[in-house]
């Protein structure tokens, strides 16, 4: 008998985010990641742990992720895990923020999970309004930032200018819209953290920027505290290691992206969380779709004209024939570019049924436009060149609106209603 190749389902999205219950379970987990502060590492774990009992109103756990110490470390914190009840340490063979974040992260059962440096630069009165907005069901991850309005800072120019310098080539090379990446003060609800982490391919400081760079890809809210910050002179991160091995996760990332290797459909949330939204499938990213198909449709339209143009003046062509051929090479790019940058379609499936979809549409675009040319010459006359640009422009306005529509409503609905396949 031949065999049979089982195939699984696709996994859900993600439902819609909901408040936590208050059912006396461990809400928030924050991890800190050491490696060789056994100096440092008891008086921040008590400091932290003090903060919550007196301020925070659910129960939580401190988790120490110990990524290979070769000091007295692994020591101090299993004193601390006896010590004090919400302390737990966890003993990592291999070195790196990251793997100790994924790890950890991943077998927490709190439905909030954080992390901060062990050196506490971030002030501790953000911790609060950090995870807040996780526990209400507002927000899905939520980071502190240096960078933004009402956060105070201290530290030395060199500093301050590598991190404005690396969150401008995150801005401008994977269009990321959070301010700060590597602050060391972050928080993620679990429910995202099981979709999110298997995408994450970094194990060391990379890893948060992969982590939110990809969350927000995948349309996930993520909420950005301004906070205090006091920059440690002690500190042991090498500067010119970390921003190199930054950037090769920059290029990494934004190649995946770009080729559509990641499956972010996975990641996607409803519309909203107020039952109305699901009952009425309200469309989202209008306005987005539009101005990146105005964008797109304004560097095709003046390469249309372009080569119209020159195949007009330069080979002798007729205006038909001139239009055709301008119109069909433009519609291909044109409708690779709609798809990518407008309506967000990822990897190869289903190319050839877009493009000839999008071929479909150039009819229509070439019955006006050839109309247009063929009740220019029936007016009489010999119009100039000009003449006939200007009769192009003016239907090729027409066959652009129309085109939107039967891009948004025909070629790619499910992208458009926000619920791609």
């Amino acid at each position: 008998m031949p065999q049979t190749t089982r195939r699984t389902a696709p996994p859900s999205p993600l439902p819609a985010r909901g408040p936590l219950p208050r059912d006396g379970t461990v809400v928030l987990d924050v991890v800190i990641p050491v490696h060789n502060e056994e100096e440092d590492l008891e008086a921040c774990v008590r400091r932290l742990h003090a903060h919550l009992a007196d301020t925070f109103p659910y129960r939580f756990r401190i988790t120490i992720a110990d990524n290979a110490s070769t000091d007295r470390t692994p020591e101090v914190a299993a004193l601390l895990d006896d010590a004090i009840e919400e302390v737990t340490a966890v003993r990592l063979e291999r070195k790196g923020r990251g793997q100790a974040l994924h790890t950890v992260w991943t077998l927490s059962e709190a439905p909030v999970l954080a992390y901060m440096d062990v050196d506490l630069s971030t002030g501790l009165n953000a911790l609060l309004p950090l995870v807040a907005p996780l526990i209400s069901g507002h927000s899905d991850l939520a980071i502190g930032s240096r960078l933004t309005g009402g956060s105070r800072v201290v530290r030395g120019p060199k500093r301050e200018f590598v991190s404005r310098a690396y969150n401008l080539i995150l801005r401008t090379g994977l269009a990321a819209r959070f301010s700060d990446a590597q602050c060391g003060f972050k928080a993620i609800r679990k429910d995202v953290a099981e979709r999110l982490l298997p995408l994450v391919e970094d194990t060391g400081w990379f890893f948060d920027t992969e982590l939110l760079v990809l969350a927000e890809r995948a349309g996930l809210r993520i909420h950005e505290v301004p906070v205090d910050w006091v920059d440690d002179p002690d500190s042991s991160v090498h500067l010119v290691r970390t921003a190199t091995d930054d950037l090769r996760g920059v290029w990494r990332v934004g190649r995946a992206l770009a080729t559509g290797r990641l499956p972010l459909d996975r990641l996607a949330r409803p519309f909203g969380d107020d039952p109305r939204d699901h009952a009425l499938d309200v469309p989202r990213g209008l306005a987005r779709q539009l101005l990146g198909f105005l964008v797109v449709g304004a560097l095709s339209t003046l390469a249309y004209l372009g080569l119209y143009w020159l195949l007009r003046t330069g080979a002798g062509a007729g205006p038909q024939p001139a239009n055709a051929a301008a119109l069909l090479v433009t519609t291909v790019g044109n409708t690779a570019a709609n798809r990518r940058l407008t309506f967000g379609v990822r990897g190869r499936g289903r190319v050839l049924r877009h493009q000839a979809q999008g071929l479909v549409v150039l009819g229509i675009g070439l019955a006006l436009t050839s109309g247009s040319l063929a009740a220019l010459d029936l007016a009489g006359g010999s119009p100039g060149h000009g003449a006939e640009l200007s009769v192009l422009v003016a239907a090729n306005l027409a066959a652009t609106a129309l085109r939107f529509l039967l891009l948004r409503a025909w070629v790619f609905p499910h992208h458009s209603q926000g619920n791609p396949r």
